[in-house]
């Protein structure tokens, strides 16, 4: 990473939806800062690696299935300890909905409005992932 970006992280969401709309978020593993939380699954790109191409990897290795990442859908920035981080989040469709949980304890189809509601998911969401609701709601509208 050269000097510039010591202080800059990127991060990837992945916003797959079923037929009703709904959108597939997945309870992180006990632990850390961001453990029993819900997020949209996602990660980091490796070094050399696309973003499309680190969604694909990512949901191959923590949810066990092929997906073929699209759109960019919304982007957002947030702070992690001494670091900026910018979120990109993409259009997802899953090859199957036979998943395989490595990082997650459970996965589930929910509405933008439960994700919004702190009640609706037992332990919350991820605080960066909220950032992205108001241009999902914008964007998956028109769907």
């Amino acid at each position: 990473m050269a000097a510039a970006d010591a202080g800059r992280g990127r991060s990837l969401a992945g916003i797959a939806t079923d037929a009703g709309g709904r959108l597939l978020v997945a309870k992180r593993k006990p632990g850390g800062s961001l453990g029993g939380r819900w997020e949209f699954p996602g990660g980091k790109a490796e070094d050399g690696e696309s973003d499309r191409e680190a969604l694909a990897r990512e949901f191959a290795e923590e949810l066990g299935v092929a997906a073929e990442v699209g759109e960019l859908l919304a982007e957002a920035e947030f702070r992690g300890g001494e670091k900026t981080f910018s979120l990109a989040a993409y259009r997802v469709t899953l090859g199957s909905q036979d998943l395989t949980l490595s990082e997650h304890t459970e996965w589930r189809w929910t509405t933008l409005a439960e994700i919004a509601d702190e009640a609706a998911l037992d332990g919350g969401f991820v605080d960066s992932d909220l950032l992205l609701l108001p241009a999902l709601k914008e964007r998956l509208a028109h769907d």
